[in-house]
């Protein structure tokens, strides 16, 4: 693994020869997961002041409830100490900027892919989307009923967080 990442390699041996996180365990300090989109302007433990060890963090885009995230909440609520979740969307989302079929015939038209075997779920009303993941986390019936759920919208251009109710 040389060329395209050797900036990452070298980067990676000045944070090695300062890493101070060796005593953490996989277990989430604060007892949170965080689901939030893969958007590289968010970063979720600076906007809520956690440290490294504190939350597990779930990134996808969109910051959608998919069958994967539900799978790996159930891991870390049973495995690694997490007894609340935020889901976390954004402002300025790609995702919540077109529609699937949107997404699909740009692809194409452009790149030559066909993706219309995947499913992007895009969010054409991230509130709706929201409320929607929000639920499908708090019926899930492999989660306890127990689980904190809270959700919120984060404006990447305040840097402000939006509480959801549902």
């Amino acid at each position: 693994m040389t060329g395209a990442f050797d900036d990452l390699l070298a980067a990676n041996d000045t944070y090695a020869s300062n890493f101070r996180h060796s005593d953490l365990t996989g277990r989430a300090a604060r007892g949170l997961a965080i689901v939030t989109c893969m958007d590289s302007r968010i970063d979720p433990l600076g906007l809520l002041g956690l440290r490294a060890g504190d939350a597990k963090i779930l990134r996808n885009a969109g910051a959608r409830v998919t069958d994967d995230v539900l799978r790996t909440l159930v891991l870390a609520v049973y495995l690694l100490g997490v007894d609340r979740v935020l889901v976390m969307p954004h402002t300025d989302c790609r995702m919540a900027k077109s529609t699937d079929d949107d997404v699909h015939k740009l692809i194409a038209a452009e790149y030559g892919v066909d993706t219309r075997s995947l499913e992007f779920s895009t969010v054409p009303d991230q509130g709706a989307a929201l409320k929607h993941d929000l639920t499908r986390i708090r019926t899930s019936p492999f989660l306890p009923g127990s689980l904190t759920v809270g959700g919120a919208i984060y404006d990447v251009h305040t840097g402000k967080l939006l509480p959801i109710e549902l």
